[in-house]
């Protein structure tokens, strides 16, 4: 349940205009709605800050669609990732206000008008085939309530295109590097900024790529400091770590 909800419903029931009997029915599946499939929970965001997040890899639609419902019950944000168009088109006809970011692959639902975006994060691609990786870390972002821009298309193969960004990151609270082939790109960053540095490997490259191992291990291994490493094309986890980062700043 979103916090703000359960404060409003505690001071109503404190108020008397809602009786005990019809909190205790809106509480009735916290903190977790079992639904067979899965157990939905609708605590997460009084931990934690972020509601529960839909990965739609591996789940069919039916399951899909009912998670949505289950959330968007109790006015949480829908976060769906990996969806492909049918999935999209089906949670649009479950929400007018689903929006789908095709290269993102993810479907968003804000059931009321979001908050301000906040802070300054900003994504960094090595190539322009990196760039889908990049939306979902965007799209994530944004969603849970960070501030993002995006700078594309400027790895090592083309460094001067780097070097006229670095005011730009400079200024950043939280920097994102995305970067397959030889994914050398956030240890560039790393030694130009004094932000903290989010590096996320992609599956794109030529050769001995290994699906996104050989950046995975050559980020790893960096020479750099202040430089944090999600798993291959982990564009969500990056997005949310990012953000998670970005909101210490404003913390009271």
């Amino acid at each position: 349940m979103n916090p703000s909800i359960l404060e409003s419903l505690l001071k109503s029931v404190q108020t008397g205009s809602t009786s005990i009997a019809n909190a205790l029915e809106q509480l009735r599946t916290l903190p977790y709605e079992d639904l067979g499939f899965a157990k939905l929970d609708h605590h997460r965001t009084l931990r934690h800050g972020s509601p529960e997040v839909i990965l739609c890899e591996g789940k069919t639609e039916k399951q899909i669609v009912t998670l949505t419902r289950g959330l968007l019950k109790h006015k949480q944000p829908v976060l769906a990732t990996r969806a492909d168009p049918s999935v999209a088109r089906a949670l649009k006809r479950v929400s007018r206000k689903a929006v789908y970011h095709q290269s993102a692959r993810v479907v968003v639902i804000q059931p009321s008008a979001p908050n301000p975006l906040q802070g300054d994060i900003v994504i960094v691609t090595a190539g322009t085939a990196d760039i889908p990786v990049a939306e979902e870390a965007k799209v994530t972002a944004m969603t849970m309530g960070s501030a993002v821009e995006t700078i594309f298309d400027v790895g090592v193969a083309g460094v001067h295109r780097l070097f006229d960004q670095v005011d730009r990151l400079q200024r950043a609270r939280v920097v994102i590097v995305v970067a397959g082939m030889d994914g050398v790109l956030p240890s560039v960053v790393g030694g130009l900024v004094q932000t903290p540095l989010i590096a996320v490997p992609t599956s794109r490259g030529y050769g001995a790529h290994f699906g996104g191992l050989a950046p995975l291990l050559t980020m790893l291994n960096t020479c750099s400091g202040g430089i944090g490493v999600v798993n291959i094309d982990n564009g969500f986890g990056a997005g949310h770590l990012a953000h998670r980062i970005n909101a210490l700043v404003d913390r009271p």
